[in-house]
């Protein structure tokens, strides 16, 4: 590795930052993402308090969940300055239980024996733990809050349904609980906001929320942390009973309403007008019209104004004001009412259902008719939300908004106005050119789709199977993604209620039985009540528990509290289970653990067909606990050595392989790709990526041998690159309008840490940035993007996405997710693209196994939407492999060719200290990021890398097609069966048409060159697989084969055995004897399965002859769709058994129409 430096030692212009910035200092600024700024809230509330005199407390607890599923994550990796600021962080073990803890610490100073003088608590979860929590909300709320306490309830909302099993608004549970709900529009503002929450608890003795959304907390920004930035005003004209408002013992529940309603609901108001919650953002002396919005509508409220081009000036002369709403409950009136005067139109942007609507309209329904503007949102003119039809809502009431049809619906409402003719034009030739993009977006399809799927080695590959004729319901978390499968999952329930459905169903269907998902995490959190109430209900289930150790969908936590396997059988046990099986893939280890419940059985995950087909004939709830930790879970501790890494690595013979896709079908496991060999599409072991399941080898294959080595063969250094950096390129200048950067890849890549790196670098030159991540349950293998914006002033950047076509340059870390429909429709015209042309595999790899990434027409595509020269293209991922010994770095060679082509305004030394800063592979990191900037820089290095990459040796004519097979068949057996060949071949050339001639020359060779036990050893013991072992991982290496012996049968329950370096020597002797093959001393010749190959062979060159003999009998057409019959045939055992089986049914169908009549 040529790295020529590690890190930039000229002084720059940056910041003295430090990672812990964003949680302890009080001055300046500091970059943090929206999750890091919930972090810092209790931190700083308790320096807040000590500066004011008072010695308070911190308390966090509740259930992860997205869009807030990492906040217990940050949280734990500072517990030190948690404990330094007497903060105390107990997840809880759900959401209700965690709400009732939080309750708890308001009532620590009723006896008189508290050691603080108050404790502030948080309590954090997503939209269904509200749900669930509703009951602990109500009682809590009415009995209120302490005096130096105060709560905040952070809520997080999936209103899209991305990382959920239904859309969410809790908006409506919190208003029926009496808790005020703030809704912040950045990061900035939950800083700002959570603030004044606490102080509203305290003053008011009302719980306070903040409802949260992806869009805003998952993006990162750099925000003024000063201490005295927020000073609450606490308001002196609110009317108080004698002995105040605050939590108090004993308290009765119609006391704890009336004065819920009659005090603290009015104090919270109060509080609003005082501190002006809600403000007037864009003011107009003589205004005409209003919008009111909050939250994420409010940032998509004012890019659909610029993409009107509206700005402050142009709306002075429309007469159009703005209203920000940062309590969006209640609201609070005398601003609204200040806000609404003299206009004639109120409109109300927000999504989901009517929250501020209802109370706009509810407050201003009194005013005389030339007082009341008409108010117009979820219904129009005249009509309630109800008469309201959805094709005539100015703005629908379910799933989200974007920007542009925001921009249309405002669009007509001003143009309905008496406004000057240029700002008309303006807005009419905006919106054309808004419908004119739309159209060409809706002309986009996506070529191919990446779906959430499960990680390499996951678990849930193996674990989620199902006996042939069962269905399993569905589970919360990485178990859902089961339900999007062809395996038998189907239907879901609410976390918790797993199972449960079938005590309903079970009466009233003929099915005897039914497996149902669980999670170790979701059986933790309540699903063990599930299993309670199955067997109290006395149905026939079987609950499939997985214990992988962690919560795996939000960050890989431990579930929150001791839950060991024998704890889990005891506790099952004692509830009354019929019987409990263990399955894992490391027995021994279950053996050896003590305290597991009498008469459970342990067996490895091999036998799981078996044991579910045991346990679906038992009468009652049976369970089968599968145990495998987390793939993601080990790779990640495995980094830290904290778990540990066997010294093995899998690998596939390519030219046994026959792509049959079993391996495939075994594992569900990504990390099995597709490779391009002279002799078609095989299969290989993407080792960077495997997180060694080893489920594959379980493919009814013998191309598999174990490698026993942990380390891939150190690569040659490339000496291409120069020394040092090239030329800098010329940095643009930031002015009126942000620089868009767009990141795009597969989850789990790295794509979320670009976005970072480039928000870091801005934050350290002191420019204004967000950086709004797209993630969520994508994470899995899925699409995610990193939206980037950079500006010199923060009220310049407005969405947290990039709007279309606004984006400026797009890193595509994967072809297909640059080539969706998604990042091209956000393109601008003169936008420059940087393309990574290696794919991997997708879901549809495993469900068709001759499924291919469409690089070609995805690249064809981007060419005809990018301007010429504005598109690079280049095979990142074998380059950083190539290069650096891993594609991990693919993404940091990306970026260096994305900074080298001027279009990033930031300066190198920036983005290299920002990749000091995170800490990971620092050096190569940066290497590669310098390895891409020499790439622009010189683009005939990347012709000189692809050079050097091995090459395939394809025949590319009909004469060397039939010398290629020829030389295979005379190495296969003898020169009399190779002549055989290519007699046949060079006869149909002669004879038939071009294509069919081609389609035979290649299945004949795939018939006659059938890979028998002579073969097989053969191939394994050749000096070409022994070169293509010792040119990834070493020489000199010890292998293991795996291999199912003839002797053992070819049905469908044998099972592959491990054979050590010793068979080496039997397979080279095998090899030797070939020229027994087809004889009378032949030993397997009896078998089944070589009678039936050979008949197919026999078949099949019978077939060749008689269209060679007279091929104006017979229908070409046809004759070339049998012809490719045997490429459909392929594998070994039973695999090819059925493979074939189903090719002669197709072949005699196909025979009734051969002959012309």
């Amino acid at each position: 590795m040529n790295i020529a430096t590690t890190f930039t030692p000229k002084k720059i212009p940056t910041k003295d930052v430090s990672l812990d910035d964003k949680y302890i200092s009080d001055n300046g600024t500091a970059y943090m993402t929206g999750i890091q700024a919930l972090v810092r809230l209790p931190l700083a509330q308790t320096r807040r308090d000590s500066k004011n005199g008072y010695h308070t407390a911190g308390f966090i607890s509740g259930y992860r969940g997205s869009p807030v599923g990492n906040y217990d994550n940050f949280l734990w990796q500072i517990e030190g300055i948690l404990k330094d600021h007497d903060v105390v962080f107990q997840p809880g073990v759900n959401e209700d239980l965690a709400a009732t803890a939080i309750w708890g610490t308001q009532q620590a100073n009723l006896a008189g024996q508290g050691k603080f003088d108050g404790v502030t608590s948080w309590w954090y979860g997503k939209g269904p733990g509200v749900d669930r929590s509703g009951d602990v909300l109500r009682h809590a709320n009415l009995a209120g809050t302490a005096e130096h306490g105060g709560v905040v309830a952070l809520f997080g909302d999936d209103h899209s349904c991305k990382s959920s099993t239904v859309p969410h608004q809790s908006e409506h549970v919190m208003m029926g609980c009496g808790i005020p709900i703030f809704y912040p529009t950045s990061v900035q503002h939950i800083l700002d906001l959570g603030i004044h929450a606490v102080a509203m608890s305290r003053f008011a003795g009302v719980w306070t929320s903040m409802k949260l959304v992806s869009e805003i907390v998952e993006t990162s920004a750099s925000v003024h942390v000063d201490e005295d930035r927020v000073i609450p005003v606490l308001p002196k004209d609110v009317k108080f009973p004698d002995d105040g408002v605050n939590i108090r013992w004993p308290d009765h529940g119609i006391q704890q309403e009336e004065r819920l309603y009659k005090y603290r609901l009015p104090a919270v108001l109060a509080y609003a007008r005082a501190n002006q919650l809600n403000k007037v953002t864009w003011s107009c002396e003589n205004a005409r019209i209003g919008i009111v919005a909050s939250g994420k509508g409010y940032l998509d409220t004012i890019e659909a104004l610029r993409i009107l081009g509206i700005d402050n000036d142009i709306a002075e002369q429309i007469g159009l004001k703005v209203y920000q709403v940062g309590l969006i409950w209640p609201l609070e009136p005398q601003g609204l009412h200040e806000f609404a005067e003299g206009l004639k139109e109120l409109i109300v942007v927000e999504e989901k259902r009517p929250i501020l609507e209802s109370q706009i309209k509810d407050e201003l329904y009194s005013l005389p008719d030339h007082q009341r503007p008409h108010i117009i949102g979820k219904a129009c003119d005249g009509k309630g939300e109800w008469s309201t039809s959805t094709e005539e809502a100015p703005l629908i009431g379910y799933y989200e908004f974007q920007p542009e049809p925001i921009a249309k619906m405002l669009a007509a409402r001003f143009l309905a106005l008496d406004i000057p003719v240029h700002i008309k034009e303006q807005i009419q030739n905006r919106v054309g050119l808004l419908k004119t993009a739309e159209q060409e977006s809706q002309r986009i399809l996506d070529i191919a789709d990446r779906k959430p799927f499960f990680c390499s080695g996951c678990p849930h590959n193996t674990s989620t199977k199902l006996p042939e004729g069962s269905r399993a319901l569905g589970g919360i978390g990485c178990h859902y993604i089961a339900v999007s499968l062809d395996r038998g999952t189907e239907t879901y329930s609410q976390m918790g209620g797993e199972g449960v459905s079938w005590a309903g169903a079970s009466h009233f269907t003929n099915e005897k039985h039914i497996f149902a998902n669980l999670g170790d995490g979701t059986y933790f959190h309540s699903g063990y009540l599930a299993i309670r109430q199955a067997i109290a209900a006395k149905i026939n289930i079987t609950y499939k528990i997985l214990y992988n150790d962690a919560v795996a969908m939000t960050g890989g936590q431990h579930v929150d509290g001791h839950l060991s396997v024998a704890q889990l059988t005891r506790q099952l046990a004692a509830e009354g289970i019929k019987k409990q099986v263990i399955v894992t893939d490391e027995p021994e280890l279950i053996h050896a653990e003590e305290g597991i419940a009498p008469d459970v059985e342990i067996h490895h995950r091999n036998e799981l067909d078996a044991i579910q087909r045991q346990l679906r004939d038992i009468s009652g709830v049976t369970a089968l606990i599968y145990v495998q930790t987390c793939a993601s879970e080990k790779r990640r501790r495995r980094k830290r050595n904290a778990y540990p890494d066997p010294a093995e690595r899998l690998f596939i013979n390519t030219d046994i392989c026959e792509g049959c896709g079993d391996c495939s079908k075994q594992s569900n496991c990504l990390s099995v790709e597709p490779v391009e060999t002279e002799l078609g599409t095989k299969r290989q072991i993407n080792q960077s990526t495997c997180n060694k399941d080893f489920t594959c080898v379980e493919g009814f294959c013998p191309s598999f041998v174990t490698v026993h080595t942990r380390d891939m063969k150190r690569l040659e250094k490339f000496e291409g690159f120069p020394t040092g950096w090239p030329e800098k390129p010329i940095i643009p200048s930031l002015e009126n309008t942000p620089s868009r950067i767009m990141v795009g890849g597969v989850g789990g890549t790295g794509v979320v840490t670009l976005g970072a790196l480039l928000g870091m670098a801005a934050h350290l030159e002191g420019k204004a940035t967000r950086v709004m991540d797209m993630a969520g349950l994508a994470q899995k293998g899925g699409t995610v993007y990193s939206y980037v914006q950079l500006a010199s002033d923060d009220e310049q950047i407005s969405a947290t996405k990039i709007p279309a076509g606004q984006c400026d340059i797009l890193i595509g870390a994967d072809a297909i997710v640059a080539g969706s429909k998604a990042a091209l429709s956000r393109l601008r015209d003169e936008a420059v693209v940087i393309v990574n042309e290696d794919a991997s595999p997708t879901l549809s790899f495993i469900e068709s196994r001759d499924w291919y990434a469409p690089i070609t027409d995805l690249i064809t595509r981007l060419k005809g939407r990018v301007h010429h020269g504005k598109l690079v293209t280049l095979p990142a991922a074998r380059i950083a492999t190539q290069v650096l010994g891993d594609s991990i770095y693919t993404n940091q060679i990306l970026l260096g060719m994305a900074w080298q082509s001027g279009k990033i305004p930031l300066l190198r030394e920036s983005i290299e200290k920002a990749i000091q800063l995170n800490g990971t592979a620092v050096d190569k990191n940066i290497e590669a990021f310098r390895i891409g900037c020499h790439l622009s820089s010189d683009p005939s290095l990347i012709q000189r890398l692809v050079a050097a990459m091995p090459k395939l040796n394809k025949p590319q004519t009909m004469s060397e097609l039939i010398e290629d097979r020829t030389t295979r068949l005379r190495e296969y057996w003898n020169e009399a069966y190779a002549l055989k060949y290519k007699n046949l071949v060079e006869s149909a050339a002669e004879k038939l048409p071009e294509s069919l001639a081609g389609t035979i020359a290649t299945q004949l060779y795939r018939v006659m060159a059938y890979k028998d036990e002579y073969e097989v050893a053969r191939l394994l013991t050749a000096k070409k697989f022994k070169q293509s072992i010792a040119s990834q991982f070493g020489e000199g290496l010890r292998l293991t084969y795996h291999l199912a012996p003839p002797v053992l049968g070819a049905h469908q329950n044998i099972r592959k055995r491990a054979f050590g370096y010793w068979i080496r020597f039997p397979l080279m002797l095998l090899a030797r004897l070939q020229w027994l093959r087809e004889t009378f001393l032949d030993p397997f010749a009896r078998q089944t399965e070589r009678q039936h190959e050979q008949a197919w062979r026999d078949r099949y060159i019978s077939f060749v002859e008689a269209l060679i003999d007279s091929p104006e009998k017979y229908n070409l057409v046809v004759a070339e769709e049998i012809a490719k019959l045997p490429a459909e045939v392929r594998g070994f055992g039973h695999v090819k058994a059925q493979a074939m089986n189903s090719a002669i049914q197709r072949w005699d169908e196909l025979t009734t129409s051969l002959n012309k009549s």
